[in-house]
């Protein structure tokens, strides 16, 4: 089991997201960079799809009340076992007793904490996701608080054997990292330096070109007025060729959406399940990590790609994990 000893800033319960509800008017909700939250399982031995913790900015301060095998992932929150610094990306054995903290934050805005077996929490439609606004999923629908103790679910085989080998180097250590990790390539506040490449909207060819040319031409900052549900954007105005009048329609995870001002709106892992304003892009999937750990006073910049691209980009990323998986088997047995 962990307990709490200290929030942090915003600290919830988050999986894969929640699908098939948002006929309903559920939202999907999830991991905000599903690349962190997927390896951190995996270096654990979870299946990808489990729930972790994702720890935003401010990070908490926890007490492990049993040896556990924990990974952290995603943005470097200078994290810490009982006052040493740890390295994220990479499996480690934690001893009872031990607690983690963090210190300031380094790169990215989120960081992912997995823990061998997982977090045992209550699905609510399919889903361990927390969705704040309606108080569902997670741990008690809510962001965690002092005191709460999160149980953990039934390791797997691939977890044991991980927990055997480190485990003969721990001894009365705090804590034991494995000697291997992630090759930071795939790390997704690496990948912050370039452009976020997106696709065109579905009323790109509404706007004008000074305003295409805008968009990937000039900066946008990333306002305060940000959360899980969506970024808010400051920069040059992105303006309609002609008024024109549109239906609310599905919109996804990356979809920027302009509204009458003229500033764009990023929507993220909380975002509606409709919207009616026009849509001028769609972030490409695999950029999806790099938007979710962009943090308010960061700058953007968007680059133009074909469908094509895209999904030629995707499959490139989806080879990347499943040969992060085999590695993984292997170094295990």
């Amino acid at each position: 089991m962990i307990k709490i000893i200290k929030p942090g800033l915003l600290t919830t319960v988050q999986d894969l997201g929640r699908y098939g509800s948002q006929k309903y008017g559920v939202i999907v909700s999830g991991a905000m960079d599903q690349l962190s939250h997927r390896i951190a399982n995996l270096l654990v031995g979870n299946d990808e799809s489990k729930p972790t913790l994702e720890i935003t900015l401010t990070g908490p301060v926890i007490e492990f009340t049993e040896t556990t095998l924990i990974s952290l992932t995603g943005g470097n929150l200078s994290p810490k076992i009982n006052g040493c610094s740890i390295d994220l990306w990479r499996p480690i054995l934690v001893n009872k007793g031990s607690i983690l903290s963090f210190g300031p934050c380094k790169t990215g805005c989120r960081a992912y904490l997995a823990v061998a077996g997982s977090f045992q929490v209550t699905t609510v439609m399919g889903s361990a996701s927390t969705y704040l606004r309606a108080g569902i999923g997670g741990f008690l629908g809510r962001a965690l608080k002092v005191g709460d103790v999160l149980s953990m679910e039934r390791m797997s085989s691939s977890s044991k054997r991980i927990i055997q080998r480190l485990s003969t180097e721990l001894g009365k250590r705090d804590y034991i990292e494995a000697t291997w990790k992630i090759d930071p390539v795939i790390s997704s506040c690496n990948m912050g330096k370039q452009p976020i490449r997106v696709i065109e909207g579905r009323q790109y060819h509404w706007f004008t070109e000074k305003s295409k040319q805008t968009l990937f031409q000039e900066e946008f900052m990333v306002t305060s007025q940000s959360d899980r549900m969506g970024y808010r954007l400051k920069g040059g105005s992105l303006t309609l060729a002609t008024e024109e009048e549109m239906v609310s329609e599905a919109v996804g995870f990356g979809t920027i959406q302009v509204p009458a001002e003229g500033n764009p709106i990023v929507l993220l892992a909380d975002r509606q399940t409709t919207g009616g304003y026009p849509k001028i892009a769609q972030i490409a999937t695999v950029d999806l990590p790099v938007i979710a750990q962009a943090k308010p006073g960061e700058k953007l910049q968007f680059q133009l790609i074909s469908l094509k691209e895209s999904q030629l980009i995707y499959l490139e990323r989806e080879e990347q994990i499943r040969q992060l998986k085999i590695g993984i088997s292997l170094l295990h047995g």
